[in-house]
């Protein structure tokens, strides 16, 4: 493998890294307003937001690569988000350039790249979380409107998004179950709405319960012919999703343990010179570079024109697997001083590794739990029998 860039990605590199010094000084409060508003200006200038989409509909036009060198250093940087309707730019926009009509592109792509309002998923529901294929909530044609009935479950966002991408199921005895979904654009304050926030064991979350009682939504705002539901929301896969933007998280992160370490005793010494907790970290860090690793092996394969599918199950696997320890060893080097959380003049590090330590379902079971997980790997890739 190649891991040397040409000369145009290495040049690409370097102007992100003299944006970078230059728009996101040392010590910069990157939560105030007034230089939030100013960033996002400039990363709109640039075409940064949706810097992989098509320049006729607004955005960059940049290739896989350069999207990839893009995300990695911002990350590196902890530079604050290219755009801030983050689901509109990862499956909305997408979806619409590819399935949706003028008007919809029209009406949609700009405000999403202008980070107007957020916009979230309808898709998990409580009897299908796994079975996305399964889902009940029903959409019943009546002249120019469908009208919607059911409910969707652990909906990012789902309390204060403006606009949902929802699946519903609109035929019930096709040759396959895929067949009978159809995607919708629904406007969340239309009449019939009902949403229920949802708390996590670390407090508010941005989940919801949106419950849906006869909500009428316009024909016109049907992604897609009927039916092509599964098929519109696969296509948002075929983005980049090699996955290598998160390792410098992730890199932070193994740091940040590595420091912890330093600064907590373990038998009168510092816990970074314990065996035990010395395997631990370097398991993480193992871990870390086999991601990296991979994620640049499915770079090369969408480079090449092929499609990613059950390969990126290996990474997510490998997430889970982090994000569970990383919780779990903050709070064992700790040892007494783990019972103390933010807003404790006793905390360490402001309570952080307690958060983390219950923050990590979101991540590990978000987009399909380990189980599934493994048997994707399993079943697809290695071709043992099915569960």
């Amino acid at each position: 493998m190649d891991f040397e860039l040409g000369k145009e990605e290495e040049s690409f590199r370097d102007e992100v890294r003299a944006f970078l010094d230059e728009n996101l000084p040392e010590g910069v409060d990157k939560r105030d307003p007034a230089f939030m508003k100013g960033w996002l200006a400039r990363v709109r200038a640039k075409r940064w937001v949706g810097y992989a989409w098509p320049e006729e509909f607004g955005g960059g036009g940049g290739t896989l690569m350069k999207q990839a060198i893009l995300k990695q250093e911002m990350t590196s940087r902890t530079a604050p988000p290219l755009g801030t309707c983050l689901m509109g730019l990862q499956w909305v926009g997408p979806s619409i350039i590819k399935y949706g009509t003028e008007a919809q592109k029209q009406r949609f792509l700009p405000d999403i790249l202008d980070s107007k309002y957020q916009w979230c998923t309808g898709f998990s529901e409580p009897g299908c979380g796994s079975d996305l294929a399964a889902l009940q909530c029903k959409a019943v044609r009546d002249g120019d409107d469908y009208v919607v009935t059911g409910q969707k479950i652990w909906t990012t966002m789902g309390t204060f998004a403006e606009w949902m991408i929802l699946l519903v199921r609109t035929s019930w005895d096709p040759e396959h179950k895929h067949d009978g979904i159809t995607c919708l654009l629904v406007d969340m304050s239309s009449e019939g709405i009902e949403k229920r926030p949802i708390n996590t064991m670390a407090g508010p979350a941005m989940f919801a319960e949106i419950f849906f009682n006869e909500v009428r939504v316009p024909v016109d705002q049907r992604l897609g012919d009927e039916g092509q539901g599964w098929q519109v929301t696969l296509s948002s896969l075929a983005n980049e999703r090699s996955g290598i933007s998160e390792i410098n998280s992730l890199v932070r992160r193994l740091q940040k343990t590595k420091d912890l370490a330093k600064k907590c005793l373990r038998n009168g010494s510092p816990a970074s010179e314990d065996p035990f907790v010395r395997r631990r970290i370097a398991r993480c860090d193992v871990i870390i570079e086999a991601m990296r690793l991979n994620g640049l092996r499915f770079l090369t394969a969408q480079l090449r024109g092929e499609p990613l599918s059950s390969e990126t199950s290996i990474n997510k696997l490998h997430r889970a697997t982090l994000e569970v320890e990383f919780g779990e060893l903050g709070l064992v080097l700790q040892g007494d001083a783990s019972q103390y959380v933010k807003g404790s003049s006793e905390a360490i590090d402001r309570g952080f590794w307690q958060k983390v330590s219950l923050v990590w379902p979101e991540t590990v079971i978000g987009g399909g739990t380990p189980n599934i997980q493994k048997n994707i790997i399993a079943e697809r890739m290695l071709g043992l029998p099915k569960d």
